[in-house]
């Protein structure tokens, strides 16, 4: 019994120092592993007794006197209580998710545990099970703000845009710290290599995350600047989400709305009319592939989401158009044929 009041003992501690302590700077995946171990272990404890009065009140007494000893030294600590056990590997991610001292490479653990491309089997299977699990207890993670509709990126996809947010906000709470923020969006990005349409659905949930302060706030508003100076990225994002997701994004956030414009009139320019199929084709210098149908389709969508922008695309393409020579004959303005169709 004294074997196990010490290993709580060292749980609950384990718990204030992920979340509270530049400890963690030093973390490797062994360590990581060991941790959440030690969170499993806790929660088996409390299935075995909690139905147990007698060990119950020795325990919570144990744990008391701990929660003493580390209010004294962390700032804001929260009690752990005989209760939280049942939920100890979700308390040790939120903690660690909080801590603005979590180094990258542990945060592309997590992530690489929940990715599809990662096929082989991994220690922390665990903790992809936990986050799915979060979405289904979301009045116990407050942290953790969800999405309105979850089917339009998936539950892994939510989960891991959740956790950028966390992330980003606990870097961002520290004035010095947007260094080693895009430091870290560059890690994940990365570490997603192989998975980039994976890559695009965590961004998409991350920018569709619901904010409920001013810091979730400042977070997505620094991962549009990051995407916006990734333009290769957020072409491929535009490209390959399904386009209820990219409307959604640019009806939500003005700043993904003009780069996503921009995005479509680079499109625009990298075509060339093809005789032979007698249709727009891209020149092949842009790495994203997109037919003139597809290229249409996606202005046609975002006029009908956003009816403000139809004057000023309109205007703006009139430009272009008479730059081009202001031809009406079909093939030898893009922007002419662009035109015709949004005016129909």
């Amino acid at each position: 019994m004294e074997a196990v009041l010490r290993n709580l003992a060292g749980t609950a501690e384990l718990l204030a120092v992920a979340g509270r302590s530049g400890v963690v700077e030093q973390w490797d995946e062994q360590t990581l592993s060991r941790a959440f171990d030690w969170a499993r272990y806790c929660e088996h404890v409390f299935t075995r007794f909690h139905n147990n009065p007698g060990m119950r009140r020795i325990m919570e007494k144990q744990l008391q006197l701990t929660n003493q000893s580390l209010q004294a030294v962390f700032p804001a600590y929260t009690d752990v209580s005989f209760s939280d056990l049942s939920q100890c590997q979700h308390l040790l991610l939120v903690g660690l998710l909080s801590n603005p001292e979590l180094p990258s490479s542990i945060m592309k653990i997590l992530f690489d545990s929940m990715s599809p491309a990662n096929t082989k089997q991994s220690e922390y299977q665990g903790v992809s099970g936990l986050c799915s699990r979060i979405i289904q207890c979301k009045s116990a993670c407050k942290v953790l703000s969800p999405l309105t509709d979850v089917s339009a990126v998936g539950a892994d996809a939510e989960v891991q845009g959740a956790m950028l947010m966390e992330e980003l906000a606990a870097l961002l709470s520290q004035s010095s710290e947007a260094c080693r923020a895009e430091h870290f969006l560059d890690s994940v990005l990365q570490g997603c290599d192989g998975a980039a349409h994976h890559f695009c659905l965590v961004i998409a949930a991350a920018l569709l995350t619901t904010t409920n302060s001013a810091a979730q706030t400042a977070s997505q508003d620094f991962l549009l600047d990051w995407l916006q100076r990734k333009p290769s990225e957020l072409q491929h994002m535009c490209s390959t989400l399904p386009a209820t997701l990219v409307i959604d994004l640019s009806k939500r956030h003005l700043k993904f709305r003009d780069a996503y414009c921009v995005v479509l009139k680079n499109w625009a320019s990298d075509m060339e009319y093809s005789i032979s199929d007698g249709e727009w084709v891209q020149t092949g210098t842009n790495q994203t592939s997109v037919s003139f149908q597809r290229l249409t389709e996606h202005f046609l969508a975002l006029l009908e989401a956003c009816p403000s922008l139809r004057e000023g695309v309109v205007k703006e393409l009139n430009v272009l158009k008479i730059s081009d020579g202001d031809f009406d004959v079909r093939g030898l303005s893009v922007w002419g044929d662009l035109l015709s169709i949004i005016n129909k």
